[in-house]
């Protein structure tokens, strides 16, 4: 018990569920008294076979049949009323969790092995509504089974022991499809997962698949992972048809012999005709839930599978704490300590050992041959690749200390590949906050973008369409730059800033980095160019993610720097 108890204590998903112990508790209570209502068919059975028959007695069947129907007018009462708390229950289920789970996944997707942002929010969903509904009805029906088999008793032996023989069947069928769906299940999950993501990356390129020719080979390698989805589909569906059938077979079987055994004893005197219809329904009602449970049983397993991987989910990526005594102005520069980044699936560090200082009021300037680790070091100064050993400092605090949205606005990225988020061009400078139109407008002038966007059909309230679409390179990287100095961070990372400018862009961009610099800002800047130079207070050259030069512009010749 002491286990169970830390246990719960430990896990937000079980803690959070916790929370609605008084709302199962009722919903028990109700379900206890609508299973004991549940009775009322077999005694009026009892009374219409064994005594109205007999007596033919009008009165007594207008009594009985009244007080059935008022039995049962209540029934279905609390059959709504336990249904209302569950809603509410998975309402304020949905309020503990719902942005919990979005930011730990999103958290997650910075990984870019990560599943999509979708899958953990699906999966709560999809427990969110067994727990709260089937699941939930389904098992408070079944502890009365044994109930249900005790008045089987008290009606006769024998009918309790053949309620028993089918209970203990219909458990062995249970724990058979358990153990028999529980890996294809998930296999099955897998593979159409694989699938999915392979096709949603190469929705994500249609243009250049179109464009290229590309579609026949992608089409292949898609159908690869879709056919092994459907093989194991196959595969999952036969064993759960096997199981449904065996399902039915003992189902069928049970309302035959129950009518049997009750014939048999009528026959030899030890129950009454009235008493063999009650007991065959009550036998019926007896192993109706464990029936639910038999055919619902791969809604049960998909349904733990998703409360494991949701709070696995949790776990992994815990909510970041915060030192409520730390400043929340971003004070000092950057200074990275042997810094490690990895990334699942290499073997070999993409940065090795990495030490870094940059203090405010300067430009550093990141050189370095492709896949040398420049995009990975300037995502790492950010706090967004997934598995960093080492301190990355912050004014002091390490990147992983801060809450995220406290240092957002005091800092500023723009990386390699510009994507901007559906919605206007002002929306996407302001970073999709509260739209400051005096900050949008000085963030795009500072760019050298204020006319261009002048220029647009709709100005700044253009749209640029999912992931900026609408707007060509050029446009999208200058307008993700007035994005990142948007609200005038601290601290600013750019990363190939120029790779998709012309001349009068790449201006504009030297222009901006000089004011950046007089207002005291630490930036850095990824590029190949090594016209940015003369903007350095220092340069860092990545090697192979080893820093092979750390020192001024001066010390360093610049033929060496882009070997």
């Amino acid at each position: 018990m002491k286990f169970l108890a830390t246990d719960w204590k430990n896990s937000e998903l079980r803690s959070a569920l916790w929370t609605l112990r008084h709302d199962v508790a009722v919903v028990g209570l109700l379900s206890m008294v609508t299973n004991l209502l549940m009775l009322v068919p077999t005694v009026y059975m009892l009374q219409i076979y064994d005594r109205v028959l007999v007596s033919h007695n009008e009165m007594t069947l207008l009594a009985l049949s009244l007080l059935t129907l008022c039995a049962f007018a209540v029934a279905a009462f609390l059959e709504w009323s336990r249904s209302r708390i569950l809603v509410s229950a998975a309402t304020h289920l949905d309020r503990q969790l719902t942005s919990r789970i979005f930011d730990a996944s999103f958290e997650a997707s910075l990984n870019p092995s990560a599943t999509s942002l979708q899958r953990p929010l699906a999966d709560f969903n999809e427990f969110r509504q067994f727990f709260t509904g089937l699941g939930v009805f389904t098992f408070f029906d079944a502890l009365w089974t044994p109930v249900y088999i005790a008045v089987l008793f008290l009606l006769h032996p024998l009918l309790g022991f053949v309620a028993i023989g089918f209970a203990v069947l219909q458990g062995l069928l249970a724990w058979l499809g358990h153990h028999q769906l529980l890996a294809p299940v998930s296999a099955q999950s897998a593979a159409l997962g694989v699938a999915n993501g392979t096709l949603h990356k190469q929705l994500r390129e249609a243009d250049v698949v179109d464009s290229m020719g590309m579609l026949g080979g992608l089409l292949a390698r898609w159908q690869v992972h879709h056919q092994a989805y459907m093989a194991q589909h196959a595969v999952t569906q036969e064993l759960a048809s096997r199981i449904a059938s065996w399902t039915k077979f003992v189902r069928y079987s049970q309302q035959s012999l129950a009518l049997a055994t009750g014939a048999l004893l009528v026959i030899t005197g030890q129950l009454s005709p009235g008493a063999m219809i009650a007991a065959n329904v009550l036998m019926s009602r007896a192993l109706t839930p464990i029936d639910q449970m038999v055919g619902s049983w791969r809604n049960w397993i998909s349904a733990f599978a998703a409360f494991q991987r949701i709070e696995s989910l949790l776990a992994t990526h815990p909510v970041r704490a915060s030192d409520a005594d730390a400043p929340c102005a971003l004070q000092g520069g950057v200074d990275l300590q042997d810094v490690v980044a990895r990334a699942a699936g290499r073997t070999e560090p993409i940065l090795k050992g990495v030490n870094v200082r940059a203090d405010p009021g300067t430009v550093t300037v990141v050189l370095g041959a492709s896949g040398s680790g420049k995009s990975t070091l300037a995502r790492v100064m950010m706090g967004v690749w997934p598995d960093v050993q080492g301190a990355v400092l912050l004014g002091g605090r390490s990147v992983l200390e801060w809450v995220r949205a406290e240092l957002g606005p005091q800092v500023g990225y723009l990386p390699q590949d510009v994507e901007m988020l559906n919605g206007s061009v002002a929306e996407n400078i302001a970073r999709f906050g509260d739209v400051d139109s005096a900050k949008v407008i000085a963030a795009a002038k500072s760019t050298g973008l204020h006319q261009m966007i002048l220029r647009l059909p709709k100005g700044y309230d253009t749209q640029v369409g999912e992931g900026g679409s609408l707007l060509s390179g050029g446009l999208l990287q200058r307008i993700g730059l007035a994005r990142a100095i948007y609200g005038n961070p601290a601290l600013i990372v750019l990363d190939e800033p120029n790779a998709n400018l012309d001349e009068i862009g790449e201006l504009a961009l030297l222009e901006t980095v000089r004011q950046l610099k007089g207002q005291r800002k630490t930036v850095f800047l990824v590029t190949h160019r090594p016209a940015v130079l003369a903007l350095a207070d220092q340069v860092l050259v990545l090697r192979d993610g080893h820093i092979a030069f750390a020192g001024p512009r001066q010390d360093v010749a610049a033929s060496s720097l882009l070997n």
